[in-house]
C-alpha cells in the first residue's frame, strides 16, 4: 500500500495542539479593515479550534498530524 498524501493546502491552514485538537486561524482579516472595530480585529488575531463536525474531514486530509 502506498504512503498517504497530505493535503498541502490544509497543512498550511491547520496545526495540531499538544492534546491533539486542531487549531485554525480566523477569517476576515485580509482587507476592508476600516469598518471593523479595533476589538473585533484584535479578537480575529487569536487562533481558534475547528468545530467538532469538521474534525473527521480535517484528520483525513492530514494523516500524519
Amino acid at each position: 500500500m502506498p504512503k498517504m498524501k497530505t493535503n498541502r493546502g490544509a497543512a498550511k491552514r491547520f496545526k495540531a495542539t499538544g492534546s491533539g485538537k486542531i487549531r485554525r486561524h480566523k477569517a476576515f482579516t485580509s482587507h476592508i479593515l476600516t469598518k471593523k472595530s479595533t476589538k473585533r480585529k484584535r479578537n480575529l488575531r487569536k487562533s481558534g479550534l475547528i468545530d467538532a463536525s469538521d474534525v473527521k474531514a480535517v484528520k483525513r486530509m492530514l494523516p500524519y498530524i
